[in-house]
Protein backbone atom coordinates (compact mmCIF):
# COMPACT_ATOMS: atom_id res chain seq x y z
CA UNK A 1 0.00 0.00 0.00
CA UNK A 2 1.19 3.64 -0.57
CA UNK A 3 1.64 5.59 2.51
CA UNK A 4 -0.10 8.53 0.82
CA UNK A 5 -2.89 6.86 0.26
CA UNK A 6 -3.75 7.12 3.84
CA UNK A 7 -5.06 10.91 3.14
CA UNK A 8 -7.95 9.55 1.50
CA UNK A 9 -8.89 7.16 3.42
CA UNK A 10 -11.68 6.77 6.30
CA UNK A 11 -12.84 4.86 8.36
CA UNK A 12 -15.93 2.48 7.54
CA UNK A 13 -17.72 2.88 10.51
CA UNK A 14 -17.55 6.05 11.63
CA UNK A 15 -16.29 8.15 8.44
CA UNK A 16 -12.76 9.58 10.86
CA UNK A 17 -9.21 9.70 9.00
CA UNK A 18 -7.39 6.50 9.91
CA UNK A 19 -3.68 6.59 11.02
CA UNK A 20 -1.12 4.41 9.47
CA UNK A 21 1.23 1.89 11.75
CA UNK A 22 4.29 0.04 9.41
CA UNK A 23 5.24 -2.96 10.62
CA UNK A 24 7.27 -3.83 7.32
CA UNK A 25 7.74 -1.87 3.64
CA UNK A 26 9.12 -3.50 0.59
CA UNK A 27 12.26 -1.67 -1.56
CA UNK A 28 10.09 1.14 -2.89
CA UNK A 29 8.74 2.24 0.51
CA UNK A 30 5.03 1.02 0.20
CA UNK A 31 3.71 -1.00 3.09
CA UNK A 32 4.04 -4.77 3.12
CA UNK A 33 2.10 -5.16 6.47
CA UNK A 34 0.69 -3.44 9.54
CA UNK A 35 -2.63 -1.58 10.13
CA UNK A 36 -5.08 1.66 10.27
CA UNK A 37 -5.97 2.61 13.11
CA UNK A 38 -9.57 5.22 13.42
CA UNK A 39 -8.52 8.36 15.49
CA UNK A 40 -12.11 8.68 16.60
CA UNK A 41 -13.68 4.87 16.99
CA UNK A 42 -10.06 3.28 17.62
CA UNK A 43 -10.61 0.50 15.39
CA UNK A 44 -7.79 -1.15 13.80
CA UNK A 45 -8.32 -2.51 10.03
CA UNK A 46 -5.51 -4.86 9.32
CA UNK A 47 -2.38 -4.34 6.20
CA UNK A 48 -1.46 -7.85 4.80
CA UNK A 49 0.42 -8.34 1.71
CA UNK A 50 0.03 -4.66 1.00
CA UNK A 51 -3.42 -4.78 0.73
CA UNK A 52 -6.11 -3.26 3.52
CA UNK A 53 -8.64 -4.60 4.80
CA UNK A 54 -11.20 -1.97 5.38
CA UNK A 55 -14.10 -4.22 5.84
CA UNK A 56 -16.48 -3.60 9.49
CA UNK A 57 -14.62 -5.59 12.11
CA UNK A 58 -18.04 -7.67 12.45
CA UNK A 59 -18.08 -8.67 8.56
CA UNK A 60 -13.74 -9.76 8.49
CA UNK A 61 -14.20 -12.96 9.86
CA UNK A 62 -17.92 -13.69 7.61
Amino acid sequence: MRKDLVEILACPVCKSPLELSVDSEDERGEVVSGFLRCKQCDENYPISEGIPNLLPPELRDA
